[in-house]
Order: structure tokens, then C-alpha cells, then sequence
């Protein structure tokens, strides 16, 4: 590393669980380089942490063929000013931290232009083509791995990747404690509790949501004490999610939707840069979880609750995608992903309907309680991803620049 100025470090993230994941490793990098500079698009607590924002992590929140096509020329846009920047800056490492879509490309161009790369956050590459892993190698000279199951996929490919633990394996206990988190969040202990997820962009509330809350009321006929509870993921979130759940109150009680119910007992969420957050003691109050698809399918497991996971993108993409062949899993969610198998409900596209997924979470509530086998894989799961993200992800990266020296 250059004796002239300070170590530099660019990253880039697209998503608060992006924005999480670059805050540790921004206090750990600093941990083996106190006087580092850190700079490039992320969040609230890349920027508590320490980092320049170059442009805020919203920009890059976008999801879906039809969805991406749309913001396609700001987010071209976004990326030659992060490519011209990188080059004038000359760091010592590019940092991607998922948003493979953005990233990759990005990283690409700037490892042929002989800046050091890194992503961290592998592609599911198990879930769509392992032909992937290769083109992961011509963008990062080494890929940071969530999972113990990638680096050898990738190996397969001669690519560098190493295992790093994930952060959120760390954030819980292994035995999460459900009445103390009522208590924090002022919950009745002895009231059936649904937590609702319907996602951290606004394009999965707008598909999710209505669906979402109209399978909470349908429950509500079963179990008449349930409370709601829905963490926002961020500002814009807590928004739309207040505006959808006010929306559908109106709609009931002008008697527009005459085979609705109306809901009591909603608690929202802010999303506050606690510990834990909001969204971790949502889940762990929760008898059931209802849950879009993602990183909050893995939170649920790690709090122990039962689930049923559900999702919904554009038909346009979905007819894509499908035509041609790009989904090689039969299971959606990280559980079932991980297992192998249907270890959790999924309801998926035209499944997701509030009468099905009622169905669904009906015996969840009733139980309020995974079943034992559930129960143990959750447990058993959550021992394999356990780690130090935030040493790992540094020491790796830390290695990587030495390297280059």
C-alpha cells in the first residue's frame, strides 16, 4: 500500500441489509487501517460509520426486468459517475457489497482498468446458473461469501471466494427470548402476534401489501386478540406501509370492499438504527411470521418463529424468467435453500392470495411454535453460518490489498 496518502476504500451498496453488512466491515477495515479514507453509495450507517456518500442507497433500489428497464438510464448514469470517481480516486479496493446487477458490471470495467475488486455478497448462484460463478471471477479478484456452502461452487470455477460467517447469524440467539420482546415493544404477552415483512422496496409492498393485511384480517376471524406488527425497513417503507393500511381502513369502512374486515390492533414499526433493530424484535415476538421472500426469510429462522413465505414479481418478469429457464431451484426461500427442501411454506406468484396464505399461517398461530423438526434445522442452520463477518470480511480484504503491494 502507497506510503503517500492514506488507505482508500470504495464501496458500493444498494440495500439496507447492504448498508448493515458495509458498516462492520468499514469499523473492522478501520480496526487494521485507522487512518482510512472510505467513500461511495450506501446508507445511514455507512455514513455513522464513517464513509463519504457519494449518492444514497435508494438510487440503486430497484428490482425486476420491467423494473430495472425503467430507472435503466439514471442507474447507467449513476454508474460511469462511480467508474470516472473510482479511476480519479485510485483506492485500494473496490468494494461491491451485492447488487450484483449494478456491481458486477461496474467492478468488471474497473478490474481491467487494475483496481482491486471485491463483492461481498455472493449471487445465488446455486438458485439460477453456476455458470455465473466464472463471470464472478472476471469482475472480483476475490467474492466475500455469506454461506459455507458458495466458496466450493466457486473453487469449482477457480474463482477466489472465502466464507466470511453472516452477521445476522450473530444477531441472534440461538433460544430468542419472546416475552422480553413484547415487553420491549409494549406487545400483550399473551396475545396472538403476527409479524408482517412485505418487503424493503416499495415495489414488494405495492404487490404484497393489500394481500398481506387481507390475510391478516381473514385470521383475525379465527383468532380475534391478534395483533399485527410491521417493521419498516426504512423511511420511504414506513410511508407507503402507513398509506396502504389507511387506504384499506377507509376502503372497509366506506363499505367499498363489503368481504373485508377491518384491522385493530396494527402496530408499524419505524425503522430506528437500534440494537437490536425493530425488525429482529417484530420477528422475535411473533407466534407467525408472514414474510416476502429474501433476507428476512433467513431473520425469521434465526428467531425461531414459524413462517409462511410469499412473493410476487411483474407477470412480465415472471413469464421471462420462466421462457427462458433462468430458475434452476424448486424451493425460493434461504431456509428451503438451504436444506434442500420445503422446510418452510412458500406461496409464490399466482399462490399468494390472502385466502391461501390465512391457510396457511391458521396452525402456525394455533401451535405458536415451529414444529420440533423445524425447530432443530432452524437451530442447526444457524450454528453452520455462525462467524465474525466483520473480522472476516476485513481480514479478507485486508489480505487482498497486501497483495497487490
Amino acid at each position: 500500500m502507497a506510503d503517500a496518502r492514506p488507505p482508500l476504500f470504495i464501496l458500493v451498496a444498494g440495500e439496507a441489509s447492504g448498508d448493515l453488512l458495509g458498516s462492520d466491515l468499514i469499523q473492522g477495515l478501520r480496526q487494521r487501517f485507522p487512518d482510512a479514507r472510505f467513500a461511495g453509495i450506501g446508507g445511514p450507517r455507512m455514513r455513522e460509520a464513517g464513509m463519504e456518500i457519494w449518492h444514497p442507497l435508494e438510487r440503486l433500489s430497484v428490482m425486476g426486468l420491467v423494473e430495472v428497464l425503467r430507472h435503466l438510464p439514471t442507474l447507467l448514469a449513476l454508474r460511469r459517475d462511480v467508474y470516472s470517481r473510482t479511476l480519479r480516486e485510485r483506492p485500494d479496493a473496490f468494494i461491491g457489497i451485492d447488487a450484483p446487477d449494478f456491481n458486477l458490471g461496474l467492478e468488471k470495467r474497473l478490474k481491467r482498468a487494475g483496481v482491486r475488486t471485491v463483492h461481498y455478497v455472493s449471487p445465488s448462484i446455486w438458485a439460477w446458473r453456476e455458470n455465473r460463478a466464472p463471470k464472478m471471477g472476471r469482475s472480483a479478484d476475490r467474492v466475500l461469501c455469506l454461506f459455507p456452502m458458495e466458496p466450493p461452487i466457486y473453487a469449482r470455477h477457480q474463482v477466489d471466494a472465502c466464507f466470511v460467517g453472516h452477521p445476522l447469524a450473530r444477531d441472534f440467539a440461538l433460544t430468542p427470548d419472546k416475552l422480553a420482546a413484547r415487553r420491549t415493544l409494549s406487545l400483550p404477552e399473551s396475545a396472538h402476534v403476527l409479524a408482517l415483512l412485505p418487503g424493503s422496496r416499495l415495489g414488494e409492498i405495492a404487490r404484497l401489501g393489500r394481500d398481506f393485511l387481507d390475510a391478516s384480517a381473514l385470521l383475525r376471524r379465527e383468532f380475534p386478540d391478534l395483533h399485527i406488527v410491521i417493521p419498516a425497513a426504512n423511511a420511504a417503507c414506513e410511508r407507503a406501509i402507513r398509506r396502504l393500511v389507511a387506504d384499506r381502513e377507509r376502503t372497509v369502512a366506506g363499505g367499498l370492499d363489503p368481504h373485508s374486515d377491518a384491522m385493530d390492533d396494527v402496530t408499524i414499526l419505524s425503522p430506528l438504527h437500534s440494537t437490536p433493530p425493530p425488525s429482529h424484535l417484530a420477528l422475535i415476538a411473533a407466534d407467525a411470521v408472514l414474510l416476502a421472500s429474501g433476507t428476512a426469510a433467513l431473520e425469521a429462522m434465526l428467531a425461531k418463529r414459524a413462517m409462511v413465505v410469499a412473493y410476487r414479481i411483474a407477470r412480465s418478469t415472471y413469464r421471462i424468467v420462466h421462457i427462458l429457464g433462468l430458475l434452476k431451484t424448486t424451493v425460493y426461500s434461504l431456509p428451503n435453500i438451504l436444506v434442500g427442501r420445503t422446510l418452510v411454506p412458500e406461496l409464490m406468484q399466482d399462490h399468494c392470495t390472502p385466502p391461501a396464505l390465512a391457510g396457511a399461517l391458521a396452525p402456525m398461530l394455533r401451535a405458536r411454535a415451529p414444529s420440533a423438526e423445524t425447530l432443530d434445522e432452524f437451530i442447526r442452520i444457524h450454528e453452520s453460518l455462525r462467524g465474525d463477518p466483520a473480522h472476516g470480511a476485513a481480514a479478507a480484504v485486508a489480505e487482498l490489498v497486501a497483495t497487490a503491494q
